[in-house]
This record gives C-alpha cells, sequence and structure tokens, in this order.
C-alpha cells in the first residue's frame, strides 16, 4: 500500500505523522482544522502546519527485520548495546515486489494497486487526522452541511443558527455591541420531557429546546446535555472522559467537571484551577482515580508541572506534586500522564518520573541509558508499562527501542530495538501490545504485534485504507492518543477508510496478521470500533443529517458477523451529536457518551460540551 509518487497530501485519521517537533515529546500541537465525530461548531481555533504527505504500507524492509532470522535471539536490557534487530539485514531468495524491493520483515509482498497512505482518505475524512497532523479544512466530512438538505444552507446563509431543531438569529449585537451572540427566536416549543441542557459548572437551569420533544418510537432517549464553559478567543483544550458507575467526569480548560450518569446532574464541585489545564490521565485507575496537571503560570516560560490527584466518584482532592525538569532539553514545559497499575508516570521529552498513584511519593526516574538512548513516550495497562525510547540520534544507528518496564521499580524486563528510519507512533493496544509504526523516507506504515516476551508475533497484511481517529491530542507523541481501534487478545479490529457510503470494520488476527472477517456499517455514514466486550465488538456509527447515530454490537466469534442494534439516537439532536469538536465517546452500563476534547472560543453560539444517550 506504497503511496504514489506525488500523490498530494490528504487528510488522515489514524494516519501517520511527519518528523517530531523540535522541541520533542510533549511539544503542544497546533488545534485541528475541523472536528471529529462531527463538524466544529463556530470558529475554528489557529490553523496548524500543512500535513505531512501519507504513508503506505511498507515495501521495504520493516522495523525489526524478517523472522525467524534475528528473532531467534532474545534483546537484551537496558545499558547493552542494540542487537542484530536494529540492523539492516539482508534478505536472500526473495524476488522484489512490485516496487523493486521486499516487505517489511523479509515476507514476499504481493502485487498491489498503489493506494494512498494508511488513514489519508481520498475525499475529507469522517474523523480527524492522524498522529501529529491536522486535517485539511472541509474535514470531517465536513462542515456542517455535509449531506445536509439545501433548506439548511439556506437558514445558515441567512444568518441563522439551527440547534437541535431551534433556530436562533445570529445577529452582531454582542454584550460589548460589537461580537455576534446567538438569540433564541420567538418560535413557541412543545411540551415534553425537559432536559437539562446545563453549562459547564453543572448549575443547568431550564431546559429551552427540549431535546427529548419529538423523539420517535424506537429512538433513545437524551439522558442529558452539558454546554461548555467559557474559553479564550484562541481555544483551550477539553482534554479526557471519564466514566464511573456514578459519574461522567470532564475536564476542560481550567475546570473539572462532574455529573451524575443518569441524569446529569451535578455530582460535585466543579474543581477550579488557577491555570489552564495541560495534561491529564487518559484512563481511570481501578479505584477510579484520575491526575491532572495545569500550568504554573501563563509566561512564556510556564511551564505544565503541577499535579493533582482526584477522585471521580467524590471529587475529593488528593495529593499535589510539582514535576521537575529533566536535563538541559528536557523540561517540564509539557508533560504526558500514563497510569500503570498503582503507578503514574510523567513523561517529558527525553525521560520520565514515576510516582506512586496513592500517596503521590516519587518511586523513580527513567533517564538516558546504553547509546545515547532518551525515553520519549510511555503507555500504560492495569498491569503492564510500556516505554519507547530515542537512541542514537543523528548518527548511524539512530532507532526507536520499545521496553516493556516493572511499573513498580522501572526496570526493563525486555527491550526491543527497532529498525533505522522506523518511528513509533502510536500503541493501538498496551496489553497484547500492538504498535503503530511509521516510515517517513518510505513513505510507509507497519502495525506489529509483540509477545509477553517482546518478541515479534505478527504483523498486518491486509491491504487496506484504515481510519481509526488518532486526531487532535494535547501531546505530539501521545501513543495512547487513538480512539476507532479495538483489541482483544486475539483480534485488532480496525476501520476502513471510504471516500463515501458507509464504511466496514475489519477483524484482523493477531496470530497473522490476516483479515479474519469484516462487517458493513448498516448505514451510509462511517462505523467505528469502541470497545470488546461479553464476546462482542461495540461500534459507533456516526449521524446523518435524517437520523442520528447508532451504537451497535457485532458477535467476535462464530460464523455470522452483522450488526445488531443497542441504541439509535434521535434524529432531531443529529445536529448536536454530530458537532462535537473532535469528539470523544464512550459505551458503559448501556449508555453512550460523547465530548468535545476542544473549545474553540467562539462567541457566535454557547459550544458543546458532553452528551448522555440511553433507552
Amino acid at each position: 500500500m506504497t503511496q504514489p509518487p506525488n500523490q498530494p497530501p490528504q487528510g488522515g485519521f489514524g494516519a501517520p505523522q511527519g518528523q517530531p517537533p523540535a522541541d520533542g515529546f510533549g511539544a503542544p500541537r497546533q488545534p485541528p482544522a475541523q472536528g471529529g465525530f462531527g463538524a466544529p461548531q463556530g470558529t475554528p481555533p489557529p490553523p496548524a502546519q500543512p500535513p505531512q504527505p501519507g504513508y503506505g504500507h511498507p515495501q521495504q524492509p520493516g522495523p525489526y527485520g524478517p523472522p525467524p532470522g534475528p528473532y531467534g535471539q532474545q534483546p537484551g536490557a537496558h545499558g547493552q548495546q542494540p542487537g542484530p534487530y536494529g540492523q539492516q539485514p539482508g534478505v536472500q531468495g526473495q524476488q522484489p515486489g512490485p516496487y523493486a524491493a521486499p516487505g517489511p520483515y523479509g515476507h514476499p509482498q504481493p502485487p498491489a494497486v498503489p493506494q494512498p497512505g494508511y488513514g489519508y482518505p481520498q475525499q475529507p475524512p469522517q474523523y480527524p487526522g492522524g498522529p501529529g497532523t491536522t486535517p485539511p479544512p472541509g474535514g470531517t466530512g465536513g462542515g456542517p452541511f455535509k449531506g445536509k438538505p439545501a433548506l439548511v444552507v439556506a437558514a445558515a446563509v441567512a444568518g441563522l443558527l439551527v440547534v437541535g431543531g431551534t433556530v436562533y438569529a445570529v445577529t452582531s449585537g454582542g454584550d460589548d455591541g460589537k461580537k455576534p451572540v446567538a438569540r433564541h427566536s420567538d418560535d413557541p416549543k412543545a411540551s415534553g420531557t425537559p432536559v437539562d441542557p446545563g453549562d459547564g459548572s453543572g448549575d443547568g437551569g431550564a431546559d429551552p429546546d427540549n431535546l427529548n420533544d419529538g423523539r420517535k418510537s424506537g429512538e433513545a432517549k437524551v439522558l442529558w446535555y452539558k454546554s461548555a464553559p467559557d474559553a479564550p478567543a484562541n481555544g483551550a483544550d477539553a482534554p479526557g472522559m471519564w466514566i464511573t458507575g456514578k459519574t461522567a467526569v470532564k475536564a476542560a480548560y481550567k475546570q473539572v467537571f462532574a455529573y451524575k450518569v443518569g441524569d446529569g446532574d451535578p455530582a460535585w464541585g466543579p474543581i477550579t484551577f488557577p491555570q489552564k489545564i495541560c495534561a491529564v490521565t487518559s484512563a481511570k485507575s481501578a479505584d477510579d482515580k484520575v491526575v491532572v496537571a495545569y500550568m504554573n503560570g501563563t509566561s512564556d516560560r510556564a511551564k505544565c508541572n503541577q499535579l493533582q490527584e482526584i477522585d471521580l466518584d467524590t471529587g475529593r482532592k488528593g495529593w499535589t506534586a510539582t514535576v521537575a525538569d529533566g536535563g538541559l532539553f528536557d523540561s517540564a514545559i509539557s508533560i504526558e500522564l500514563t497510569i500503570s497499575g498503582r503507578t503514574l508516570m510523567v513523561g517529558r521529552s527525553e525521560s520520565g518520573t514515576a510516582y506512586d498513584l496513592g500517596s503521590g511519593k516519587k518511586l523513580y526516574d527513567k533517564e538516558k541509558y546504553g547509546a545515547s538512548c532518551f525515553p520519549t513516550a510511555f503507555a500504560g495497562s492495569a498491569d503492564r508499562l510500556v516505554q519507547v525510547a530515542s537512541c542514537g540520534a543523528g548518527g548511524s544507528n539512530e532507532h526507536d527501542e520499545i521496553s516493556e518496564l516493572e511499573p513498580a521499580t522501572g526496570k526493563a524486563k525486555w527491550t526491543q530495538p527497532v529498525k533505522k528510519g522506523w518511528k513509533v507512533e502510536r500503541t493501538y493496544s498496551v496489553d497484547p501490545l500492538v504498535v503503530y509504526m511509521t516510515n517517513e523516507d518510505k513513505k510507509a506504515w507497519n502495525i506489529s504485534t509483540l509477545d509477553a516476551k517482546g518478541t515479534f508475533r505478527s504483523e498486518v497484511k491486509v491491504d487496506e485504507k484504515f481510519a481509526p481517529q488518532c486526531g487532535w491530542a494535547l501531546l505530539s507523541s501521545d501513543l495512547q492518543g487513538c480512539q476507532g481501534v479495538a483489541v482483544d487478545a486475539n483480534t485488532l479490529y480496525l476501520p476502513t477508510d471510504v471516500s463515501s457510503g458507509g464504511n466496514e470494520i475489519v477483524a484482523i488476527s493477531l496470530t497473522d496478521g490476516k483479515a479474519k472477517w469484516r462487517v458493513k456499517s448498516p448505514t451510509d455514514e462511517s462505523m467505528y470500533p469502541v470497545r470488546t466486550e461479553g464476546g462482542k465488538l461495540v461500534a459507533y456509527v456516526r449521524p446523518s443529517y435524517d437520523a442520528g447515530g447508532r451504537v451497535v454490537s457485532v458477535p467476535t466469534s462464530g460464523a455470522t458477523h452483522t450488526t445488531t442494534g443497542l441504541l439509535q439516537n434521535p434524529q432531531h439532536t443529529a445536529d448536536i451529536e454530530g458537532g462535537f469538536y473532535d469528539g470523544q465517546v464512550d459505551w458503559v452500563d448501556g449508555r453512550f457518551y460523547i465530548s468535545t476534547a476542544r473549545l474553540t472560543g467562539s462567541d457566535q453560539a454557547k459550544e458543546k460540551l458532553m452528551m448522555a444517550f440511553g433507552n
């Protein structure tokens, strides 16, 4: 799947990124130009750098070299010289592939029709751009009018804002007499079950839009809807979304909000920080704790070094800590937070510091080791901690290394060097470990699975364009920053990328990298994996102009793989559902949650923060 020469860069959801930022891991990324699950409302943030060209499937030798070859040996631990994994081994007895080069692991590659690279669609994507990239204007499919009837377009042109079936007139008379504002029209509203629209503070109020009015038979209820707090004109991050058995918790700008899962009433807080939130743990701990980082000031030299532990169910603020700088080029200007069991790992650009999650006590540092190897990114699960390091920068043996660490001590269990030219971009799963890598020089990508000892297990061999959501994130090297992809013990589930109509989800074996089965979206909109549970894959189908989104399940075993509806969201709230900026989604206990990951700071209308659906 090598991209044809001179192919213009496309938008991409799950697409690879180009060169890392000059200030390395943790460097803030520019906000995206368009939304995620739906198009953004209001003025988008400032544009980012143009996206890098796409990557196709590697036709050159892959990141590890041909099996069994060097895989018959076990790589050394930290402090040892890289073994044969980081070398460019020759491949004997192999015919050149369609582009006169052997496959990524020494296997012959079947001829394939050249296609745009992984995650780069022919048309603007329905999910946002890939790691380190920003979708081009018109992405998500979309501006707000993708697939909408001409009447809606005409209404917008005439200066009207349509939200949930209610028409607002956009006028130029804001509080300061300059900025446009949205005012409710005089059209009467029918009665029905009220929904607290809320605001970021959770105090809500009367429901002006009556989001459950007109709900059709078989459609889910809007359990609650919250609009966002005010944000500065240049926008603000709204990272993280954590769901427990009691609360739905969301961070936005300088605050953390908590709502009761059933009715959206305030559960506690909000917690307000003196400066903006700059990093969060994407996952919660087993006992429903998270850690939030915020800036220590507002100047250009301010650092993302203030940590606060929070209990998601009670809102209790636990321990606090200040993250120290590392070396000369290793400051805490920006950081990454990863939970692994009872350990919190704080990643800087060239090192990491581990804390006990229960007490906040510092456990250890992960610093430079071996031949100029610097830890640059971390990923965690309930009992695994994975580290990616950059080694020998600028030298002849420049390469990445993947290690599994003992979470409590930081001791390396194993280390697997990656061949020169390959960059580890994302982990689609930590347990089992599935990594996504790119090679910019070869315009190539690779998805590989490593076993519990760090040995290469398989690589994806499906000749397809895929589109997991690896768009806007706080960090450029957020290893666990992808949605729209799911993994269980033996299977990887990836959504295909299509230019129009419904896509497919492909189930790929982690044993041999081949497709096991695929399932088509039940509508003309794209479908994305959310999670696996109870022997089934749960997926989300995007809303359209004439239907709300859907939550469906697909059996993962057996001979039949068809979608079964779990939730059909209302048609008349499809505009709201589809308008969450770089939408984050989750399915927990029969409820579907969607929230924004970015506030634009627009004054034209109240921004969306979070929404919940259920039966």
